[in-house]
């Protein structure tokens, strides 16, 4: 099986960084995310539960993100999902993530162009680092994830409360399908 990196996504990402420039940075200041984060306990392999679709992940599915502590401090960050069907064709994106201030340990840089970087803020987390919801302060990007490839609908509408509560349009969210 061969397996190609699925290049739309880091040229769209780049688009977004670009796009979003120093009103991202004044904003994400003023978002609140969460005050604690155990990098170590939040590596490992995360599913898509739900997303804001844009180009970079249109007709992704079995959607995960895993995350791998590097010996620099860094995180590798490997997003893969399947084109059009659970059977589909892998699609691969490679990057890494940091945290620029140690203070804010809830808001990381995502690199998978460098020198070109996208928020990712971790707006809440469960104590047991089960699930997350991750968006931006432009309230453009806004995903879902669990440890598990299934979220108890409780907690997945706890989320999307939640999410409406910080300013975003919930009804944009897509279930994936897993």
């Amino acid at each position: 099986m061969t397996i190609k990196v699925y290049y739309p996504i880091v040229i769209f990402i780049l688009l977004i960084q670009i796009s979003c420039g120093n009103s991202a940075k004044t904003e994400s200041n003023t978002m609140k995310t969460v005050e604690k984060v155990d990098l170590e306990r939040y590596m490992g392999t995360w599913y898509e539960i739900a997303r804001f679709t844009h180009s970079f992940e249109k007709g992704l599915v079995g959607v995960s993100a895993t995350y791998s502590l590097k010996k620099n401090g860094k995180v590798e960050v490997l997003n893969q999902g399947f084109k059009d069907s659970l059977t589909g064709k892998l699609k691969k994106a490679k990057g890494f993530a940091k945290i620029p201030d140690p203070n804010i340990p809830g808001r990381l840089m995502v690199y998978f162009f460098w020198p070109f970087g996208g928020e990712y803020l971790i707006l809440d987390l469960d104590d047991n680092y089960q699930y997350v919801l991750v968006g931006s302060s432009s309230k453009d990007y806004l995903w879902i994830l669990c440890r598990t490839k299934t979220m108890d609908d409780l907690i997945y509408n706890n989320l999307v409360k939640k999410a409406e509560l910080l300013g975003f349009d919930t009804s944009r969210l897509e279930r994936v399908p897993q």
